[in-house]
Formats: structure tokens, C-alpha cells, sequence
């Protein structure tokens, strides 16, 4: 009778559990879905997480080798020493009778630098394009083969093997752009499988690509929501962690093709970019200007309180906030010069009117 009595004691104290558990966790998922909905997210709003951020240590490596091209009409080195010799050597290499010292000279040949970028988690057999770029005095390289040629990473390995015929790309007047810079398509073969595990990962790293404190919080609590738990932590403006659940452990790829199509609303500070040679002008939406009077040549603009007035030969406009699209239009109609335009906001920028970064190019 007792044993009954305490069973069923021990029965009444574990469902309680499970239902102090289960209350938890749906008071924590309903937090979590609270925070990302208060960030304003949706499933078709916002960029998705894969276009603002990348996984550490999935990236591409770049890949360079030298090389010599053949098959030239005449366009190849004339006096390049590093032909000749490089020349010899191959001829050497191929059992040909050739003179210790011996250079070999031919309008046909050039020197060329060969470059590549190694997918994440390349395999053998895989080919990649790859870029072929003149070093001597070569005027061409239409119609030249890339003899074999290694391809070697930082670490100074080989890892891809790269042959075959240049092209030249884009045509302008029959002739090409950039008759010293071609492509080989498919040219290069991958020789040596880059070594990952992804699928066993426990965690791993985000990196924002333009860092942002509120972007950062926002990805937190939009990828907690998503995994219903807190396993997501941002280190800084640029950096956020995430701790694998149980449930995707040894099956990260899945987890990862999960959480890079959340949709997130990327924010960013206030900045005007401005081509100084052209005369364009790039903005965001946040960017506005605090009353100020500006006086440049014949031309005077007044930005008053919360409205805009623009004087300029006694005419004037006025309507709407203060902002930098409003006064880029009417510089604009005025026909303002870029150098001007540059000017103009400088000297808002010094003031420290302009509520934004100004960035010069």
C-alpha cells in the first residue's frame, strides 16, 4: 500500500516537471518569436542571412602559379630573360639536348602569371576557371595554349594543375580589350581535396559583412526564434556565435541550410557617398541635415527648422524634412558642378550639419 502510495507520488511529482518544463520552454520560444517580431521581420521581408554574412573558415583561397604560354603569332616576349631561361629549362625537362646556360629566344612564347580561386571545400577532380596575365612584353596573347602549370596556395602547396587555350573575352572594334589578360575555361583541375568536417562542427561563427551593433541583435533573436532556444550569441558588432542543438548534432549542413534563409532587416549608419569625377551622389533613407545657411559663389541655401528653403536668385522652394536627397535635386536643377557639389558638402560636413559619414571618391 505504501509503495502504491509513493509511485504514484513520484508519477504526480514528474508530471509536474514535464509540465514546468514544457511551460519554460514555450514561454521561452513565445520570448524569442516576441523579440524577432519586434525587430520587424518577416518571413518575405528584410535580406537573407547568407547575403549579409559568412561561416568562418568557408570562404575561397586564392591560387597563383607561373607559367608559359606558346602558340603565339609573333605577340610573345622579345627580350624578357625569364622567357628564355624558363624556355631552356622545359626543353631540358623534355630531353631535348640543350646548352648549361643556354637561353632560348621566341616571338612565340610569353611569361605569364596564372591565378585561381579555390572553392570551400574543394575536391579532386573538380575544375575551375582561371586567369592568365601577361608579365614580359608580350602584346598578345590571342591564340597562345598554357603549357602545364602548378598552382599553389599560401602554404605553398600545390593544389590545382592548370592547361589549355586562352581567350581574350569581350571584342571592341574586332580587337580585344585586354589582349594581355585572358581566361581559360574549366582550365584548372583541383588535385587535392581541402580537409572539413562541417558536419561535425558543434558551433560555429558568423561574420557580418558590414558590421552593426542593432543588425548583430536583430540576427541573435531572429536565429534563437528560428531554433526555438538560445543558442545564439553576439560577440560584437561584427561576430556572432551559434551553438549547434542536439538535434542537428553530426548534421550541421542541414542546420546551416536552415538558419542562412532567415530574413533578417539589415541596418546601417547614415552615409553619403560621392563621386567627385562624375558628380553622383549615393544616400540611405537616413540621412538628414540640421538648420544651416550656405553661401557658395552666386548660389545661397538656407535649411530652416524642420522645413527646407532653398534661395538662389531670389526664387524659393519649400516643403518636406531636411535631407540630403532634397538638396542633392535642387543642386541638380541648378546645375551645379561636381566639384562644386564636392565642395558644398565638405563644408556641411565640417560644420556638422550633415547627420552622416561622408565618404569621397
Amino acid at each position: 500500500m505504501n509503495t502504491k502510495l509513493k509511485s504514484h507520488a513520484e508519477f504526480e511529482h514528474c508530471m509536474k516537471r514535464q509540465a514546468c518544463s514544457l511551460l519554460t520552454a514555450l514561454v521561452a520560444t513565445t520570448v524569442f518569436f516576441s523579440s524577432a517580431l519586434a525587430y520587424g521581420a518577416t518571413a518575405t521581408t528584410g535580406a537573407r542571412l547568407k547575403d549579409i554574412a559568412a561561416v568562418k573558415g568557408v570562404r575561397e583561397n586564392i591560387l597563383i602559379g607561373y607559367g608559359l604560354v606558346v602558340g603565339l603569332k609573333g605577340t610573345g616576349d622579345s627580350s624578357a630573360d625569364v622567357t628564355a631561361k624558363s624556355l631552356g629549362r622545359l626543353f631540358g625537362k623534355l630531353g631535348l639536348d640543350v646548352e648549361k646556360n643556354a637561353q632560348v629566344k621566341s616571338k612565340n612564347a610569353a611569361a605569364v602569371i596564372v591565378t585561381a580561386k579555390l572553392p570551400p571545400f574543394a575536391r579532386s577532380g573538380t575544375q575551375i576557371d582561371i586567369t592568365v596575365s601577361s608579365i614580359g612584353d608580350s602584346q598578345s596573347l590571342e591564340g597562345g595554349v598554357l603549357l602545364v602549370t602548378p598552382l599553389r596556395a599560401g602554404d605553398q602547396q600545390v593544389y590545382a594543375v592548370a592547361q589549355g587555350p586562352i581567350t581574350l573575352g569581350s571584342i571592341a572594334d574586332g580587337k580585344a580589350t585586354f589582349p594581355t589578360v585572358g581566361r581559360v575555361v574549366s582550365g584548372a583541375m583541383i588535385e587535392k581535396d581541402i580537409d572539413t568536417n562541417f558536419a561535425a562542427k558543434k558551433s560555429f561563427r558568423l561574420a557580418l559583412n558590414n558590421p552593426d551593433f542593432t543588425t548583430a541583435a536583430r540576427l541573435v533573436a531572429l536565429v534563437n526564434a528560428e531554433l526555438g532556444g538560445k543558442f545564439a550569441s553576439a560577440r560584437d558588432s561584427a561576430t556572432v556565435d551559434i551553438v549547434v542543438p542536439f538535434n542537428y548534432d553530426g548534421n550541421t549542413v542541414e542546420l546551416m541550410a536552415r538558419v542562412e534563409n532567415i530574413r533578417i532587416v539589415v541596418d546601417s549608419k547614415a552615409k553619403v557617398v560621392l563621386n567627385e569625377r562624375t558628380g553622383t551622389v549615393v544616400m540611405g533613407d537616413k540621412v538628414m541635415i540640421t538648420p544651416i545657411a550656405i553661401s557658395h559663389g552666386d548660389l545661397s541655401i538656407q535649411v530652416k527648422g524642420g522645413k527646407n528653403e532653398y534661395l538662389h536668385d531670389l526664387k524659393s522652394a519649400s516643403g518636406g524634412n531636411a535631407t540630403v536627397s532634397d538638396l542633392v535635386k535642387l543642386l541638380n536643377t541648378l546645375g551645379v558642378q561636381p566639384k562644386d557639389l564636392t565642395a558644398i558638402f565638405q563644408t556641411i560636413k565640417q560644420t556638422g550639419a550633415l547627420q552622416a559619414e561622408l565618404e569621397l571618391l
